[in-house]
């Protein structure tokens, strides 16, 4: 294996490393505000709706970084609005 594979396949794993942290702490927040917002829902409580437009925002923000694919966006944003809206 030539020197220049070996240094490739060290800086890929690095490079992975530091993706999987980012993509990590990025789900983690998704699942936060999601959380929140459904604690507001079953409280009934009126700021449900801003946390709503948050967690949407962070949902998108987290398929235009490659994420979350936009297919699981789009059923987390409809599981939302369902809960919010009343049966």
């Amino acid at each position: 294996m030539s020197t220049l594979k070996q240094v490739q396949g060290s800086k890929t794993a690095r490079v992975a490393e530091r993706k999987r942290l980012r993509n990590r702490a990025v789900k983690s927040g998704v699942k936060t505000l999601i959380a929140r917002l459904e604690e507001k829902i079953a409280a009934k409580d009126i700021s449900a709706r801003e946390e709503t437009v948050a967690a949407i925002s962070s949902i998108d923000r987290a398929v235009s970084k490659g994420v979350f694919h936009r297919n699981k966006a789009a059923r987390l944003k409809s599981r939302l609005t369902r809960k919010l809206s009343p049966p």
